[in-house]
C-alpha cells in the first residue's frame, strides 16, 4: 500500500501553466521530499495528489487505482498542514478522534487507535488537555496523530515544521523520521529547506517552476547534481559555482566546488582572495572569501578555528578530483 504514480500530470490556472507535463513514481514505504524555492510548484503538486486541486490533464494512480477524479476523502491519504488545524475547544483526545467519529467507528476501536497513536507520539499524558495548553511541537504531534488513526496509504506533509523554532524543528524532524520507521508507510513531505530534505528523505524531488530538475537519494543529488540549479540548491553552504576562463581551463562553461573540498593557506594556493565574514560553529568554520576574481563570494569550510582574520589575504586550493563540470546549458558533464 502507498504506491503513487503521476503520469503526464499538468496544472494550469487560467492560461498560466504552473505544472508542465510531469511523471513521477513514489514507491511503497518511501519517504519522498519535494524541495525547491518558493513558487516552484511543490505544494501545488502535493495538493494535486491529495485531491485538493483538480488536475488539468494527466493521470494519478494510488495503489494501482485511478484516483484522478476521486475526492480527497476517497483517496486513502492523510494530510498534515503547516497550520495545525486543531479544534481549540476540543481536548487532544477528541481532536485525534474526530476523523474516526466522522467515519462512524465504534468507541472501543476509537480508544484503541487513540492510545496507540498517543503512545507513538509521546502524547499519552496530554490527551485531556486543550490545544492552547500545548507547545507548538506538541500541537503538530496532535495533528500527526489525527492523521495516523485514519491508517492512510500515505501521509502528505505540507511544510509542517515551518511554524516551529529551530530547536523544535530539529526535534520534530527526528520524530517524524522515527515515526516513518515505525509505521513503514509512504510519506510525501514538502519543504523549502534543503537541510530538511537531505536529512529526512529516502528520495528527493527537486522542483523549479513546476519542472522536476532531478530525482534521487540525498547523496546522489549531493555528489552528482544533474545541473547547476541542483548544484547550487542542494548543500549547505551551497556549492561554489565559477564561470569564465577558470572553468574553460577545465573544459566546462561552469565548474563547481563544494566548501569542504578546498584547502586553506595564508601563504600559497590556486586562488587568492580576502577573508570576509567567518561563521564559527564549533567543530566547523565557514569562511566567506571575496576578491577572488572568480565569483562574487566563495565559501570554504574548515575544521576548527579560522587561521586568518577579517581582511587578511587567503589562498584556496580546490581538490581537482572533486570539481563538478557543467556545459553551456548548465547540464552536468560526465
Amino acid at each position: 500500500m502507498g504506491h503513487i504514480s503521476l503520469n503526464q500530470i499538468t496544472k494550469s490556472f487560467g492560461d498560466v501553466q504552473v505544472i508542465p507535463p510531469l511523471d513521477l513514481e513514489i514507491n511503497e514505504g518511501e519517504f519522498v521530499v519535494f524541495v525547491g524555492p518558493s513558487g516552484c510548484g511543490k505544494s501545488t503538486l502535493l495538493r494535486l495528489i491529495a485531491g485538493l486541486e483538480d488536475t488539468t490533464s494527466g493521470n494519478i494512480r494510488i495503489d494501482d487505482r485511478d484516483a484522478t477524479e476521486l475526492p480527497p476523502s476517497k483517496r486513502g491519504l492523510a494530510m498534515v498542514f503547516q497550520s495545525y488545524a486543531l479544534y481549540p475547544h476540543m481536548s487532544v483526545r477528541k481532536n485525534i478522534a474526530f476523523p474516526m467519529r466522522m467515519a462512524g467507528l465504534d468507541q472501543a476501536a476509537q480508544d484503541a487507535k487513540i492510545d496507540a497513536a498517543a503512545k507513538a507520539l509521546n502524547l499519552t499524558d496530554y490527551l485531556d488537555r486543550k490545544p492552547g495548553q500545548l507547545s507548538g511541537g506538541q500541537r503538530q504531534r496532535v495533528a500527526i496523530g489525527r492523521a495516523i488513526v485514519r491508517e492512510p496509504s500515505a501521509f502528505l506533509f505540507d511544510e509542517p515544521l515551518s511554524n516551529l523554532d529551530a530547536a523544535l524543528r530539529v526535534g520534530m524532524r527526528l520524530e517524524i523520521m522515527e515515526l516513518h520507521k515505525k509505521l513503514n508507510t509512504t510519506m510525501i513531505y514538502v519543504t523549502h529547506d534543503q537541510v530538511e530534505a537531505m536529512t529526512m528523505a529516502d528520495k528527493i524531488v527537486v522542483l523549479q517552476v513546476g519542472v522536476i530538475e532531478q530525482v534521487g537519494s540525498p547523496l546522489d543529488l549531493y555528489h552528482a547534481p544533474r545541473n547547476t540549479f541542483v548544484a547550487g540548491f542542494i548543500g549547505s553552504p551551497k556549492m561554489n559555482l565559477i564561470t569564465g576562463p577558470e572553468a574553460q581551463k577545465h573544459g566546462a562553461t561552469t565548474i563547481g566546488i563544494r566548501p569542504e573540498h578546498m584547502q586553506v593557506s595564508k601563504t600559497e594556493g590556486t586562488w587568492k582572495g580576502r577573508v570576509g565574514v567567518a561563521e564559527h560553529l564549533g567543530s566547523d568554520t565557514f569562511i566567506h572569501v571575496h576578491d577572488t576574481g572568480l565569483a562574487d563570494m566563495m565559501t570554504v569550510r574548515i575544521t576548527g578555528d579560522i587561521p586568518a582574520r577579517h581582511g587578511d589575504t587567503i589562498y584556496l586550493t580546490p581538490a581537482l578530483d572533486q570539481l563538478h563540470r557543467f556545459d553551456a546549458a548548465g547540464l552536468r558533464i560526465a
